[in-house]
């Protein structure tokens, strides 16, 4: 005697109603043999409908046996109940239950990506499916494209797509006219009789009447077991499993995800790119923030280096912000001479300064006067343009010269009047230009200002009247370490005071200050565009739970016919993931373009962008998608199959 396909002893399905338990199922004892045609028959409520999910493994018995083929479904866990209706089970659903994103023929393939065939075998074999049922002209229609019966015919075809041992039609006819209804159970007729075991579950007693049994079930208890016809011999021979796995499933399955995610994502493309702003934003203004601040940084570093990388400041006081600095009087030009005087000094220069009004004929302008030495352009690497520069004697003679910055000249002489020779009222002290410098680098207290160099000597006693300087710059020569000069600058300044009362500033220190500070301000800028990234992060996860929601059903019919729970996992998840890296790529796209408008509308701004970023950018996007999609993809991942079918 053979061993039946499926058998159940003593199974009972109970549900939680009202803090009740409700039996739909009450110790069912039955056994199919492989190729039978059965009708479960009963009206609404009977428990048929729960039966046939429990025999399609979409629903698990609350205590009792199945086995199917001689194995205890209740041992399998959720991928190999997967693996079970995938190469063994065949659903013909009452509305069909195709994927309105695929059209015909993609919807027969389904079954067979999750088996990981071969696109080209299976694309032959849905193909042939469908010509047999006579859809060989409607292969590319959408299902809305199909009448009911199309329909139904093109889920019969999926249920057979990976040989279908078993096929479980749940009111295969109900929702189909009377023609179309009779043409589908002519259809069943003829797979069974091709070796197809049909069990079918109705109320309609006409369609019942086609089967060779008919199982009657009244309030979860079989009360009929009846044979119309007598069971033929299962046929030797059957349109079985015709596709097998390649060798590379695994990959196919993943680029077949891939591609699944992609017309999700162009099926609901406003969705998708409302989810993706908010990773765009955020990417373009991580990247744009850095890129400014590098960009800037780089800026600050050539005014730096276009003034000299081997120079020492002397300021009185004890540091920037030293508010008793204005009461130290103790530098004075004695210090400078003396520091003249130093192997280690290439060059000195004494500075005073201050601002007041200078007038040429009916111009007037706020101008910073600067009173320097004679090494003062030498130390501070600045080009005479016209004329010549004061000298030695100019300094020591207290003499009323000056240079003028282009800045000066373009102001004061607009009307391109060679300015030299001419008088310009400083105060109240006139000074001839005899020469005409380029204009500041814009660091430092006379950059982008209009500045007037005098002799310091010249400053001191005809405009401020007093003996004491403001700084004191020092250009070290070539050869000698700049970090020993300013050792032995302070221990020259503090044997000649008697007391260390002012402090010393090198280049380099200016430039570790600013890179530290620049660093310090794009990370905190760029803190607060990551906020914005973990804020699409979240809408993100927010809109894939929707996502979720709305595509239960879909879910459950995936599940029901073949998908395991990593297949729907990898599928949410690769959506999360492509809508995080194309709002990356768009975000980094958009940063590129907002600087080039930024430098086309302001000349003095300066981004440079770093591959670096780019592939952070890119990184932090794809982490988003993982961590932000992982949980809607799990979600989804873990629905009951036959709960996310009855979703509305």
């Amino acid at each position: 005697m053979t061993r039946p396909l499926i058998e159940i002893s003593g199974l009972w399905r109970t549900f939680e109603q009202g803090g009740e338990t409700v039996a739909v199922l009450k110790d069912i004892d039955l056994a199919i043999e492989a190729g039978e045609m059965v009708a479960i028959m009963g009206a609404s409520g009977s428990g048929k409908s729960t039966l046939m999910n429990i025999l399609g493994c979409l629903d698990t018995p609350t205590s009792g046996t199945y086995r199917f083929d001689g194995q205890d479904v209740a041992a399998l866990d959720p991928d190999a109940l997967a693996a079970l209706r995938r190469e063994h089970f065949g659903f013909i659903f009452q509305r069909y239950q195709l994927l309105a994103d695929l059209d015909a023929l993609e919807n027969v393939e389904v079954p067979a990506i999750y088996a990981g065939a071969p696109a080209s075998k299976r694309r032959a074999r849905a193909q042939m499916l469908l010509e047999r049922l006579g859809l060989g002209e409607r292969l590319t229609h959408r299902p809305w494209q199909l009448s009911g019966g199309q329909q139904q015919r093109v889920s019969v075809a999926r249920a057979l797509m990976n040989g279908g041992d078993l096929i479980l039609a749940d009111e295969p006819t109900g929702a189909l006219d009377s023609r179309s209804g009779k043409e589908l159970m002519a259809l069943l007729k003829e797979l069974n009789a091709a070796g197809h075991t049909i069990v079918i579950v109705t109320h309609d007693a006409q369609v019942a009447g086609e089967a060779q049994r008919i199982i009657e079930i009244r309030d979860g208890v079989i009360v009929a077991d009846r044979r119309n016809a007598p069971a033929g011999p299962a046929p030797s021979s059957r349109d079985g499993r015709a596709i097998r796995p390649g060798l590379l499933a695994g990959v196919a399955q993943v680029g077949e995800a891939l591609r699944m995610a992609l017309r999700a994502m162009w099926s609901h493309r406003l969705r998708t790119f409302l989810t993706m702003l908010g990773i765009i934003i955020g990417i373009a203004s991580v990247v744009g923030v850095v890129a400014l601040g590098q960009g800037s940084q780089q800026q600050v570093l050539e005014n730096i280096a276009s003034i000299g990388t081997n120079t020492i400041n002397v300021f009185p006081g004890s540091g920037f912000g030293d508010m008793r600095s204005g009461r130290v009087r103790t530098l004075v030009p004695s210090d400078a001479a003396a520091l003249a005087e130093q192997p280690y000094a290439d060059s000195v220069t004494p500075a005073v300064s201050t601002n007041t009004t200078g007038v040429y004929r009916n111009v007037s302008a706020n101008v910073s006067v600067q009173g320097v030495g004679e090494g003062h352009f030498q130390v501070n690497g600045i080009d005479l343009l016209a004329g010549v520069l004061f000298d030695a004697g100019s300094v020591s003679g207290r003499t009323q010269e000056a240079v003028i910055d282009a800045n000066a000249r373009d102001t004061f002489f607009a009307d391109g009047t060679d300015p030299l020779g001419k008088t310009i009222l400083i105060g109240r002290v006139p000074v001839r230009v005899i020469g005409v410098s380029e204009a500041g680098t814009g660091f430092g207290p006379a950059g982008n200002s209009i500045n007037i160099y005098l002799p310091y000597t010249t400053v001191m006693t005809r405009i401020l009247g007093q003996e004491y300087l403001s700084a004191i710059t020092v250009r070290v020569a070539d050869d000698y370490d700049i970090d020993q000069a300013q050792a032995e600058i302070e221990q020259l300044l503090v044997t000649r005071h008697g007391t260390n009362d002012v402090y010393l500033m090198n280049t380099n220190t200016i430039r570790e200050t600013i890179t530290s500070t620049s660093q310090t301000m794009t990370l905190l800028i760029s803190m607060i565009a990551v906020i914005s990234l973990v804020v699409g992060g979240i809408g993100v996860m927010n809109i894939m739970l929707v996502s979720v929601t709305e595509r239960t059903r879909e879910i459950g019919v995936r599940m029901a016919i073949g998908a395991r729970r990593g297949d729907i996992l990898s599928q949410f998840l690769i959506e999360a993931v492509l809508v995080c890296l194309m709002g990356g790529a768009a975000g980094v796209i958009l940063a590129f373009g907002a600087g080039a408008a930024a430098h086309a509308l302001m000349s003095g701004v300066r981004l440079v962008y770093s591959s670096a970023t780019v592939l952070a950018a890119f990184a932090s996007s794809s982490l988003i998608g993982i961590i932000f999609g992982f949980m809607p993809a799990r979600a989804a991942a873990r629905l009951d199959p036959v709960v996310a079918l009855a979703r509305e």
